[in-house]
This record gives structure tokens, C-alpha cells and sequence, in this order.
């Protein structure tokens, strides 16, 4: 592997208006030796995308990776992202990789379609997430996340519990009601919950095709798990479908996200989804806004866990902020702390570690030949936490976005929702829902780690904990505490 370095300096002028507060480090891979075999590394791969990547992609600018099937370039380099990502993606198609790796669970879905395929699908779903969408879903939003403070009132008592479940129930509540008007009951959570934990579990990335470049007509050898799993969760998406597309044909659909998508014509072609493409959509908005918002959600009460200060932050104001009762939408900007733990959150787990494209033609990245087929990877974990782009990469601290130097390498280095032509829809959605959900939340109860099982980050579709997310909830009594340590004891569970 080879690597490109450069020196930085920080811009620390304004670093005198962080807040002050002592946070144990997040938790975070270790990374593998420099030098490994081509099968040492697929071991690595095939447990944790993050463990198997050495520790100098933290500071590198670019990283060449060959093997005998394929070669493989991450970027770091800011003017390579935005070449990658937004100055000429035609060039850098999604990779043919990642299609093999979720076509049984995504099909062909927005996520990894390209060319015209991909911009029929954009012109089709666009306009359901435009502007002004959020504010009309906002209620959805708001009463989901009443419900998932509730639901965690009866089991808040100081006890460990793994938070992943709870934060999917959550982000699927929230997916259900703005797209099918449905409040999500708890047997249909925890079904889809444990779907997409197998799923995850199964590595539908590690695939007969991951690393050997086979023609399209060469049977893929997935894992019967892998396509289980996926075959058992596009039939819970199936059912959904045909339900709403009766209720579209008897004219008594409600006017949600799904009722919009499915009858919207393609402006140039006239035609709108088939049963199968809404099933293929749905599957990616299951994924990418029900399964990262979880995934982010439950990191964010990990960092909360690890600071007592910041958590008497976001309680205070959503206590000053928040009427459970009264549904305002401006009371999302004036959440401003629980977003920035928001944000820090995604800055240190990224839900989607990497972005995987592939050169469409031979190019050249910093006077580097990149042949054509080559795997092209910007990768939020490796930029989030870069050495170069950030101060204290890897500390848990939201001041740094009210900072000059924060802001000036949010610019070029932080990207949890991709950039570009193929940015996330649903951005303004999470961020909506993310800090909404925390602060309802906080101003409620008090978090605490499980000290006897510290979370471990892994990452295959997205960053979840390897044995989940542990802490422990008590009600909170008004005030912060006086010592948060005593006033947050956490017992492990039986």
C-alpha cells in the first residue's frame, strides 16, 4: 500500500471559546499492521471494514491498494472528494461491487443504480423530499420520538440495556409514520430490527464478487443468511406496497411520502414506479433513514454516556425548549445544542464508513495512474477522524462546530451524507429527526455507560457496536447533577 502525506496547521485562535470539560476518549477500532497478506486482509474485511484499514489512512492524503484482482484508491485528498463526488461523478459511477454486494436486499434501488436508470429514480422521488417536506412531516417526527421517550420510561431503571433496539424502534417509527401515516407497533420493530441485524450480521459485502472480477453471467455465491434475511425483509416492504396501492386505486390514500412517490410520473418519460422498483425504494429508505438515523442515534447517547456536562446541555434546553404538547417546528433551531451532538456524532461514527465508486475510464489522482475498473473510496470514517483536517480527531466535542477551525474543516472533510449529485435526500430529514429525538430524550432522563461491556464499533452496512450499544437510564431529577459519576450508577444486567 502506498500513501501520500502532507503537514497541517490548525487554526486554534478561537479555541478559547470551547467549553471546557474532561470526556474519556470515544471508543474506536484498532487498525491492523501496515504490512498484510492479501488473506490476512479479506479475514480482516470479512469481520469489520474499519479494523481491517491501517492507521497511516489517518493522516494520508491517498492510499493505493492493489491485489492481484484489483486495485483500490481511498482519497483523502479534499480536490480528489469533490472531483470524485461532485465536479465529474459521471466519471466515477457507483461501484459495480457495492451493486453485488446489496442487490438481494436494495435490488435496484436509488442507491446503487447509475446513468439514466439513477436519474429516472431521482426525478421520480425528488419531490417528495423538497423543500417544505420536513415541516409538513414534522409532526410524525414529534410524536415518534414522545412515544420512544415513553417506551423507554418503563425500562429506565438503571439497569443495562442494549440502546440499538430501542433507537431502531424509534427511526423505523419515525420512517413508517411519514411515509405509510403508521405508527410502528413493537412486534413489526423488533422484526425488521432483527431482519437488518442478521442481514448486517451475515456481511452481504463479502460476496464471490467482492474480489474476484467475475462477468455479470457468473452465479454469485452469497451467504444463505444474506439472502434470507434480505428475501424476509423485501416481503415485509412487499406487503406495505400492495396495501398502499390498493388504497391509491380505492382513492382513499393518505397524502404521505409513499402515496407521493408511487404516483409520481417521470416528468420525461410519464411513467411511475412498478410494484417492484417501490418495493427496491423502500428498501433504501428503510435503510438509509431508518437504519443509519439508529445507527447515529445510538452513538450519540454512547458520547452523551461518556459526558455528564454535555448531557446537563441538552437536557437544560430541551427542558427550556420543548412542550411535549404544544408541536412547534421552530423549536428545531432553537435545539442548537443537541444538534451539535448530533453532528459530532455522525463526525465520529459515520453511519455509511465509505463511499465505494469505480473509475469509469483511466484517470490520474495526484500524479498517480488510476487504470480503468479501479475501486475509487472516499471514506467519512477516515476523513471524520483525519489528522490533518481536524483538532483532537478523535475527541468527543461539539463546540468545535461554533468554531472557526471546526467550521473550516467541516467544509472540506465532513461529509455523513455524501455530496454532490448523489447527496442523501433525507439529510434535512435526519437532522430534523436526530436532535429532535436526543433532546427528547435527555430532558427526561440521565445516561450512563455499562463499564463491564464498552461498545466496540464495526462497520458492514453501517457502524453499529459489535454486542451493541449498553448504557443505563435513570429518570432525571431536575438540575444537573452535582457529580455525575454518583449520580449516574449503572448495573450490569443479569
Amino acid at each position: 500500500m502506498h500513501h501520500d502525506e502532507a503537514a497541517h496547521t490548525f487554526d486554534s485562535s478561537d479555541a478559547s471559546s470551547r467549553l471546557p470539560y474532561s470526556c474519556p476518549q470515544p471508543a474506536k477500532p484498532a487498525p491492523r499492521p501496515e504490512r498484510v497478506s492479501l488473506f490476512s486482509y479479506v479475514l480482516r474485511f470479512h469481520k469489520d471494514i474499519l479494523s481491517a484499514q491501517p492507521a497511516r489512512l489517518y493522516r494520508a492524503w491517498m492510499a493505493e491498494f492493489r491485489t492481484p484482482f484489483f486495485r483500490s484508491f481511498l482519497c483523502n485528498d479534499p480536490e480528489l472528494v469533490d472531483r470524485v463526488l461532485s465536479e465529474t461523478p459521471e466519471d466515477f459511477p457507483k461501484s459495480t461491487r457495492l451493486f453485488e454486494g446489496l442487490l438481494p436486499l436494495l435490488g435496484h434501488s436509488i442507491f446503487i443504480t447509475n446513468g439514466e436508470e439513477w436519474r429516472r429514480q431521482r426525478r421520480i422521488i425528488d419531490p417528495a423530499f423538497e423543500s417544505g417536506r420536513v415541516r409538513e412531516v414534522f409532526p410524525a417526527m414529534w410524536e415518534a420520538a414522545v412515544a420512544a421517550a415513553q417506551r423507554l420510561e418503563a425500562i429506565a431503571d438503571g439497569r443495562a440495556l442494549d440502546v440499538e433496539p430501542q433507537m431502531s424502534h424509534v427511526a423505523l417509527d419515525v420512517i413508517f409514520r411519514t411515509l405509510f401515516s403508521l405508527p410502528v407497533g413493537d412486534e413489526t420493530a423488533q422484526a425488521v430490527f432483527a431482519a437488518f441485524r442478521v442481514h448486517q450480521s451475515s456481511q452481504p459485502m463479502i460476496n464471490s464478487a467482492s474480489f474476484l472480477p467475475l462477468p455479470r453471467w457468473v452465479p454469485r455465491l452469497r451467504a444463505r443468511a444474506t439472502r434470507e434475511s434480505a428475501r424476509h425483509i423485501r416481503a415485509l416492504i412487499g406487503q406495505l406496497v400492495d396495501r398502499r396501492a390498493a388504497e391509491i386505486a380505492a382513492g382513499t390514500a393518505p397524502d404521505d411520502l409513499a402515496t407521493r412517490i408511487m404516483t409520481t410520473p417521470d416528468p420525461e418519460s410519464g411513467s411511475v414506479f412498478s410494484r417492484s422498483e417501490m418495493v427496491d425504494q423502500v428498501g433504501i429508505f428503510l435503510l438509509a433513514g431508518h437504519e443509519t438515523t439508529a445507527a447515529a442515534l445510538g452513538w450519540a447517547l454512547y458520547l452523551l454516556a461518556l459526558s455528564p456536562e454535555w448531557q446537563d446541555r441538552v437536557a437544560i434546553e430541551a427542558q427550556r425548549e420543548i412542550d411535549p404538547e404544544k408541536i412547534y417546528f421552530s423549536t428545531v433551531s432553537k435545539l442548537q445544542d443537541a444538534r451539535a451532538v448530533f453532528r459530532e456524532a455522525m463526525r465520529l461514527y459515520p453511519p455509511v464508513p465509505m463511499y465505494l465508486r469505480e473509475a469509469a475510464c483511466p484517470t490520474r489522482f495526484r500524479s498517480r495512474t488510476v487504470p480503468k475498473g479501479s475501486q475509487v473510496v472516499i471514506s467519512p470514517w477516515h476523513l471524520h477522524r483525519h489528522e490533518l483536517f481536524w483538532d483532537d480527531p478523535d475527541g468527543f466535542d461539539p463546540s468545535r462546530w461554533e468554531t472557526k477551525a471546526g467550521r473550516a474543516s467541516a467544509r472540506i472533510a465532513y461529509l455523513p451524507f455524501s455530496k454532490g449529485a448523489r447527496v442523501c435526500p433525507g439529510s434535512a430529514f435526519a437532522m430534523t429527526e436526530g436532535p429532535l429525538t436526543l433532546a427528547m430524550m435527555m430532558r427526561r432522563f440521565r445516561v450512563s455507560l455499562d463499564r463491564s461491556n464498552p461498545p466496540v464499533p464495526v462497520a458492514q452496512l453501517t457502524v453499529r457496536g459489535r454486542d451493541g450499544i449498553r448504557l443505563c437510564f435513570l429518570p432525571r431529577e431536575p438540575g444537573p447533577s452535582k457529580d455525575p459519576q454518583k449520580a449516574q450508577p449503572c448495573q450490569a444486567e443479569a
